[in-house]
């Protein structure tokens, strides 16, 4: 139920021009009630028909991974051929690959059944410890929650990064990460004495453009430098300072995306400091300079003002066009 409810919640809050982003529907080989591993029924009321009008093709994961209906791969390789993107959540992956989808492509899957996956379909370049990987049209994610991720990417490839970070502000989950973060945490640690570091990152993520150091998160965090480290890697999967750099990066993308800004008014407003490190850090994180990534995927309304020091955001819209998608 979580795997089907997270694509529905998510790109059910996509809005353009105040209309819907996505049209959504929740199809199954046998319309009508549907058992899940929750111990309650859901009612679909859509055959696989549904996937003829689909530009996206979301698979979520089951019970019965390892034995795909035929008319589920049927449905998949049919999309396959029609060029839809097609997407899985956690175990997922077992149909994509069974339906020969994955045969020489990226991919990854819960980190439990990773070896069982690798073991029944060997022509499949199994991530390691990924959130999700993208290769071509094909998505695949790790565990539930990763899933959340997974939309999250397919929501700013669509629309780009306003509308991403909205979408997660309102669903009250973490902003958009990079699909190679790890899906878990070496120490899964309980927060100390209930102390977590939520509200840290979020006054970190108001000041991005503050010169902020590790003594600054941690005396906002009321511990040490090296509490704050042990605990913020228990709580995100990085450190403190890895975080702030992926946090920077993604807002200088989303100027990138939704402004006019020149180049060292970007790195200044992000955190980045200079055009120079602005560039090495985008090139590095999307393999295009900033020039370049503005010129595919920038929608600017306009030049904006200076951002305020210490705003997390600066106004700005998408122009992208509208894509429906269904499961």
């Amino acid at each position: 139920m979580f795997n089907l409810a997270i694509p529905e919640m998510l790109f059910g809050k996509v809005e353009i021009d105040d209309g819907p982003g996505y049209e959504t529907v929740i199809c199954a080989p046998d319309p009508g009630p549907v058992p899940t591993t929750g111990g309650l029924d859901l009612h679909v009321p859509s055959g696989l028909d549904a996937v003829e009008g689909a530009d996206t093709v979301i698979l979520a994961g089951s019970g019965s991974y390892t034995d795909p209906d035929p008319r589920i791969l049927d449905t998949l390789r049919r999309a396959d051929a029609e060029g839809k993107r097609i997407a899985s959540i956690c175990t997922g992956a077992f149909a994509l690959a069974e339906a020969g989808l994955l045969d020489g492509r990226a991919a990854t899957t819960y980190w439990a059944y990773r070896e069982l996956l690798a073991a029944r379909y060997p022509d499949v370049d199994l991530q390691g410890d990924v959130l999700f990987v993208q290769d071509g049209p094909l998505l695949t994610s790790s565990g539930y929650a990763a899933g959340i991720d997974l939309c999250l990417h397919i929501i700013r490839t669509d629309h780009g990064a306003a509308v991403a970070n909205t979408v997660a502000r309102l669903a009250l989950v973490a902003p958009v990460r990079p699909g190679g973060q790890t899906q878990f945490t070496e120490t899964p640690l309980p927060p100390e004495r209930g102390v977590s570091f939520a509200d840290t990152r979020a006054w970190a993520a108001a000041r991005l453009d503050e010169p902020l150091t590790l003594t600054d998160l941690a005396r906002h965090a009321g511990v040490s430098v090296r509490t704050l480290s042990r605990r913020f890697h228990a709580e995100t999967g990085v450190s403190p300072l890895q975080w702030l750099l992926h946090q920077r990066v993604e807002r200088a993308r989303e100027l990138l995306e939704t402004t006019s800004l020149a180049m060292d008014r970007v790195a200044r407003a992000s955190g980045l400091g200079t055009a120079d490190s602005l560039r090495h850090h985008v090139l590095r994180r999307t393999g295009l300079t900033p020039s370049a990534y503005r010129l595919s995927f920038g929608r600017p309304p306009g030049p904006l003002p200076e951002p305020v020091p210490g705003s997390a955001r600066t106004p700005g819209v998408s122009r992208r066009p509208r894509r429906s998608g269904g499961r």
